[in-house]
């Protein structure tokens, strides 16, 4: 068993490697993480075993987070919550920084942690149909999927064209908060309200996908 003071330098290990991963990508080493985090290598893989079990915790950590935030709105929405969670959107910079990093690594980490992300979204999306929170869908797993991909393409979107504007290492803080005050109110909108006037084209697209 652990003693307290164990599970915590686990813990600064686990943040320390999500900043420079983040801020680096992952050919970094372990002994740049040991000394972001102010431990010796070999207490690193002590700890994960390797830097891929490292990495396997960073994955779990902003996993977590991120469906702990939805997950807290989803099934109990405010006005208050929203805008506190935007308050402090800056919060989730690392964990951003970690996740777009991720994803434009590839691999089979990768992968799995994308089909993870589905899950994840799939699983609060149902709670917030069972919460009324959110209409039912016809498919909520390929809803799932359309809403990670859209989510995650959107933001590496973003982001590369906020590189593109702002030369050199990319803040996310402020990237997050810009991404914020342009992206939610239309993206608000167009949850709430939705687009189209008429279900003539997805009764259309459900008609022939019946018929196949």
């Amino acid at each position: 068993m652990r003693s307290t003071d164990d599970l915590t330098t686990r813990a600064r290990i686990r943040d320390a490697a999500i900043t420079v991963f983040g801020e680096q990508g992952f050919g970094v080493g372990v002994r740049a993480i040991a000394a972001a985090a102010g431990v010796s290598p070999g207490l690193v893989n002590h700890h994960f075993g390797s830097k891929e079990g490292l990495r396997e915790a960073c994955d779990e950590w902003v996993r977590d987070t991120i469906r702990a935030a939805k997950m807290e709105y989803i099934e109990n929405p405010s006005p208050g919550g929203l805008m506190r969670q935007l308050a402090e959107i800056e919060e989730f910079a690392p964990g951003m920084a970690y996740l777009m990093r991720s994803f434009q690594a590839g691999g089979a980490l990768t992968k799995t942690f994308f089909a993870h992300m589905v899950e994840d979204t799939e699983q609060y999306l149902r709670a917030g149909v069972a919460a009324g929170t959110i209409r039912p869908m016809r498919d909520v797993r390929a809803t799932a999927r359309y809403v990670a991909t859209n989510n995650g393409g959107g933001m590496m979107m973003f982001l590369r064209l906020y590189a593109d504007e702002h030369p050199g290492p990319v803040d996310y803080r402020k990237a997050l908060r810009e991404y914020a005050d342009q992206m939610m109110l239309p993206a608000l909108e167009l949850y709430t309200y939705g687009m189209l006037t008429d279900s003539s084209a997805l009764d259309a697209l459900t008609a022939a996908q019946t018929e196949q």
